[in-house]
């Protein structure tokens, strides 16, 4: 079976420890375990809760704890809706496997993370792009969408919060593409990695599977959680889908680590003291890139609303890639290239990092800016 490169996977691991500060990681500033249970009212003497606990698979699915937490993040999800999986990228793999079949047709968004539409295409599946573009606030077209959602259509893959743009649907068009999608019997994948940071409000917008009957949302503690080295994630689904999934997991996943599940169990069970950290971060660092960019005649924007990623336009005689490494080598700051992501002419910058490390190289950008002008 043949597959395309992952082009964002594929920078970050050639570039990732070369740099010195890292403006393309697309996590919240990464919790420590003594950080988070501080942050939940605990310290290290409640680690010995994990003395006893004996190194067996686990409960298969995720443990029940877990996924009544993960299941209080939803309106109508229950524990029987929820399966736990390797991280966001191992709950989009199985769910894609599970039912995407060869010739199947496939709307997917674009630009958004590349297993949406590079996964169905190695099935053998009839992918159709959506371009989101700028002028429509990197939003889906939803006439577009209609004319792409023909009787047969089997999937629309979106991305909300959008990944690499920060553009976010709200209820109002997230039921508008299940409408669309109704009208033939799709199904719609929603990955939802981002959800919980939002710049304004509560922070969390509606999920898929609470909009439409045929949702699925994938998710997981990574980023907005600030715990990607638990690789915890979950699909939230109708129990036909999770039925079926479960047959796949067990070729590839069987359980996750009962450590890992008791860690995110915890960091979800107090969700708004995690996410209110988030928040903080993420609203307080969009504010600092939102000054500096407003400061560099080379850069333009669309400020996102959600996530913790952006995509900035340069207008520079050279190409996305040649910019971030000369970047890179130049000042050791790290970008990542738009043309990872099909997005020729910008780079994407995750803004959700130390905002010590933020401050610094954008300070360092902004001197490498104003050298080439």
């Amino acid at each position: 079976m043949y597959i395309e490169p992952f082009g964002v996977e594929m920078w970050m691991n050639e570039w990732e420890t070369k740099c010195e500060w890292n403006l393309a990681e697309t996590c919240v500033e990464s919790l420590t375990i003594a950080e988070l249970l501080a942050l939940v009212g605990k310290n290290d003497t409640d680690l010995s809760e994990l003395l006893s606990m004996k190194m067996t698979y686990g409960e298969i699915e995720g443990s029940m704890r877990l996924r009544r937490a993960i299941c209080a993040l939803y309106d109508q999800q229950k524990p029987e809706n929820v399966i736990v999986t390797h991280g966001t990228i191992g709950a989009n793999m199985l769910v894609h496997k599970t039912l995407v079949s060869a010739g199947d047709r496939v709307v997917a968004v674009v630009p958004t993370y590349q297993q949406h539409y590079s996964i169905p295409a190695s099935i053998g599946a009839d992918v159709h792009p959506l371009q989101l573009r700028a002028e429509n606030g990197f939003l889906p077209d939803l006439e577009e969408l209609r004319s792409l959602v023909v009787p047969g259509t089997k999937l629309i893959a979106i991305n909300n919060p959008n990944n690499p743009t920060g553009a976010l649907m709200d209820q109002a068009m997230l039921e508008d593409i299940a409408a669309i999608a109704r009208e033939v019997g799709a199904w719609v994948l929603c990955d939802e990695v981002y959800r919980g940071v939002d710049q304004a409000g509560s922070g969390t917008t509606i999920s898929i599977a609470d909009v439409y009957e045929k949702g699925i949302s994938t998710a997981s503690v990574s980023k907005a959680y600030a715990l990607a080295g638990l690789r915890l994630g979950w699909i939230a689904a109708p129990r036909d889908v999770i039925e079926a999934v479960a047959i796949h997991r067990d070729y590839d996943t069987i359980s996750v680590g009962m450590i890992n599940d008791h860690f995110a169990a915890l960091a979800l069970e107090n969700r708004d003291k995690v996410l209110g950290r988030s928040k903080a971060i993420t609203r307080g660092n969009l504010a600092i890139l939102d000054a500096w960019v407003a400061e560099q005649p080379l850069i333009k924007w669309l400020k996102p609303v959600s996530g913790t990623t952006a995509l900035l336009k340069f207008e520079l005689a050279m190409t996305s890639r040649d910019f971030c490494v000369d970047l890179l080598k130049e000042t050791g700051v790290m970008f990542t290239p738009g043309s990872a992501l099909n997005m020729e002419g910008y780079v994407r910058i995750g803004y959700a990092n130390n905002p010590a490390v933020l401050k610094e190289g954008l300070k360092r950008v902004g001197q490498y800016l104003a050298k080439s002008a």
